[in-house]
């Protein structure tokens, strides 16, 4: 099994940035591909970025071109990156770090919160 752990978010005005991390522990070996997503209140969960181990990046059309998705390994750990630019209100949500795995079901992270305001 794969434990993720998000960190990064908080509170930034529009137009701003923010970068949010996930580092994954346990079987990383066995990891296919993560990702992030993304649920603001009163809404479904959506994806927002990929990135497979050969580092194909794959984004949602609302962040296309202002979000940045990144992943590197250092021994048994591995992180995960997403450089959020531009921020808009739109991007006010929770956001969850996740990771395909060989066997067994998707793990996911507890989530860090992103608000955007003024």
């Amino acid at each position: 099994q794969v434990q993720l752990v998000e960190s990064g978010g908080g509170l930034v005005q529009p137009g701003g940035s923010l970068r949010l991390s996930c580092a994954a522990s346990g079987n990383i070996f066995g990891i296919t591909a993560m990702g992030w997503y993304r649920q603001a209140p009163g809404r479904q969960r959506e994806w927002v970025a990929t990135i497979t181990n050969d580092g194909s990046a794959n984004y949602a059309d609302s962040v296309k071109g202002r979000f940045t998705i990144s992943a590197s390994r250092d021994g048994a750990r591995k992180t995960m990156s997403l450089q959020m630019n531009s921020l808009n209100s739109d991007d006010t949500a929770v956001y969850y770090c996740n990771a395909a795995q060989i066997h067994g079901p998707n793990s996911w992270g507890q989530g860090t919160q992103v608000t955007i305001s003024s």
